[in-house]
């Protein structure tokens, strides 16, 4: 079976160039940056003007979906069938050296290119929002409410395919301990970052007795370093 960084990347412009051997093109790989991140941001430009919005994404097979309000600009531009880039980065830390140059940060990161399609099936459409909701937290989508057709209506969902998608990985310390900067008086290393949840803050007008979900007492994010 071979490495995951024997795979090739989807196509030229997918290719990592700049410090190639953190590139990683096996599914495996991007999934896990996708599943894990719970922010995203869409590129693209309007009018010549570039744009970069954050928004919730969630996977499904081999398809990425985002969505927002009916009356949103950004989507409706982007169900036109315009260039896009979705990323994804998760910090893991960050990298202190004895120099300057050397200075780095620990990350996972996924980029994906192509064109997003809108989503009109009412069955897609759920399928969809169920998969935001569970991003969010596992369980919660038989716990809530489910969405009314007007919600629907006013609901616009987009997906972009895996197809042309990459990821960038760093790792590990600083890389001047073989260099001549080895010799300098600096600390070198690094600082992993966690993230973690803390206790959750009810609503105020929670009526009393609900008790917490059994998900949220040991909430903790799939694929992130804890």
């Amino acid at each position: 079976m071979p490495s995951p960084r024997a795979h090739r990347a989807a196509s030229p412009r997918t290719r990592v160039r700049r410090l190639p051997e953190r590139g990683r093109y096996d599914r495996d790989a991007i999934e896990t940056v996708l599943d894990a991140g719970l922010v995203a941001h869409l590129g693209f430009v309007s009018d010549g003007q570039p744009f970069v919005i954050p928004t919730l994404h969630a996977r499904v097979g081999d398809e990425v979906y985002v969505h927002g309000s009916s009356a949103s600009r950004t989507l409706r531009e982007l169900a036109d069938g315009i260039a896009a880039c979705l990323t994804v980065t998760l910090l893991d830390g960050i990298v202190l050296a004895r120099s300057v140059f050397e200075h780095s940060m620990n990350y996972r990161s996924v980029v994906v290119l192509g064109t997003a399609s809108p989503v009109v099936e009412r069955d897609e459409k759920l399928a969809a929002l169920e998969a935001f909701a569970e991003k969010l937290l596992p369980g919660r989508w038989a716990e809530s409410r489910p969405p009314t057709p007007t919600e629907l209506k006013a609901t616009s969902i987009l997906r972009m395919p895996l197809d042309e998608a990459s990821a960038k990985i760093r790792e590990g310390g600083p890389e001047d301990g073989d260099t001549p900067d080895a010799e300098l008086d600096v600390w070198a290393g690094h600082v992993p970052f966690v993230v973690r949840a803390l206790d959750p803050v009810p609503d105020p007008s929670l009526r009393p007795g609900i008790p917490v979900p059994p998900a949220l007492r040991s909430y903790r994010r799939p694929g992130l370093v804890e």
